[in-house]
């Protein structure tokens, strides 16, 4: 099999390049504007690499879709702190510029796997989020943050929409917090613009309080990266057609926990590292309002617990990494990548 992966620097592409050179013998071409996550996969048989813009690229990439198998395009922004204070550029590559690469699908037959998000279900009161049946709520048009739900949102019902129509053969797959090494950089958590796990790491490292949004009172379940690729290889794999015209929840239910317990989890893991003890040992946590750390374009849910029954009943897929094993790996991946160890 030959897959291609649009945005193979990022935090979820680079660790599924590896996840697949590893696991398996298909063909694997990366495509990015930078490779510094890749360094466990370049000059490697069986991956190959094209560094590029993926705005101007497009005769490379179509190329590049028409000799693949299966397209995953990951390019896109995740970041609330970025696409609260920059909603038209979310708008324009989580939903615009990942547009034409559907159409290449289409236009070249290929099987497209798209990232949707557990943000899509935005407020909704479901206690369990099921993808076929929760409805999709979100804030009104002042809060910026839902402009992301909004475009994730839409490409789902685009490419679903194609299928219908056009015969496209996709599956969409919502992360639900995934986590995990090159999450986000320390310069970004420098500039407080980085998601939570690599934040609260940041801040107990270089002696700044825990900033916890909203009293740290919100929920989420936490997904180790590990996790998260190994059920794309099953929907990649795709045995028997199981995942064609499907959504799926990649979550882990059982690793419900609140911010809150999160930067205590990961203060208390820093405790374990001779060299991190003492800077541990003075973390402060400090409670902030939503509006003073993100603006007030901010809205927020308390909870977010993904059904994976569809998963474990047509991928045999299933999270088993508990949470504090999790940020473990996470904590220890971290301090090696900014050489803390």
């Amino acid at each position: 099999m030959k897959v291609l992966i649009l945005g193979a620097n990022g935090f979820i592409g680079s660790h599924l390049c590896e996840h697949l050179l590893e696991n398996t013998e298909w063909n694997i071409t990366g495509f990015d504007i930078k490779d510094f996550n890749l360094g466990n996969c370049l000059g490697k048989d069986r991956f190959s690499f094209k560094q590029g813009d993926f705005y101007t690229e497009d005769e490379w990439i179509d190329d590049a879709v028409k000799n693949c198998d299966s397209v995953l395009p990951l390019v896109g922004i995740a970041r609330p702190a970025f696409y609260i204070t920059n909603p038209v550029m979310t708008f324009h590559l989580d939903f615009e510029a990942n547009l034409k690469i559907v159409r290449m699908c289409v236009k070249h037959k290929k099987r497209v796997i798209f990232p949707s998000t557990s943000e899509v279900y935005g407020m909704s009161t479901d206690k369990e989020l099921k993808e076929d049946e929760s409805p999709i709520i979100l804030g009104p048009v002042c809060k910026s943050r839902w402009i992301y739900s909004c475009s994730k949102q839409m490409m789902d019902r685009v490419i679903a929409a194609y299928g219908q129509e056009e015969g496209l053969r996709y599956t969409l797959f919502r992360p639900f917090n995934w986590i995990g090494s090159r999450l986000d950089t320390f310069a970004d958590a420098e500039a407080h613009k980085a998601r939570s796990i690599t934040q609260i790491l940041y801040d107990v490292l270089h002696g700044r309080d825990v900033s916890l949004v909203g009293g740290g009172r919100q929920r989420r379940s936490f997904t180790w990266i590990g996790d998260g690729v190994r059920g794309l290889e099953t929907i990649i794999r795709n045995e028997n057609g199981c995942a064609d015209g499907e959504i799926f929840n990649i979550g882990n239910p059982a690793n419900n926990a609140s911010i809150k317990e999160l930067a205590l989890a990961i203060i208390r893991i820093l405790k374990e590292f001779p060299q991190c003890r003492e800077k541990a040992e003075r973390a402060g946590l400090v409670e902030i309002d939503s509006r003073d750390y993100y603006g007030k374009g901010y809205e927020d849910v308390l909870d977010r617990v993904p059904s994976i029954a569809k998963a474990k009943r047509l991928l045999g897929w299933e999270p088993v990494t508990k949470l504090e094993d999790a940020v473990r790996m996470t904590v220890e991946a971290t301090l090696r990548h900014n050489t803390l160890l």
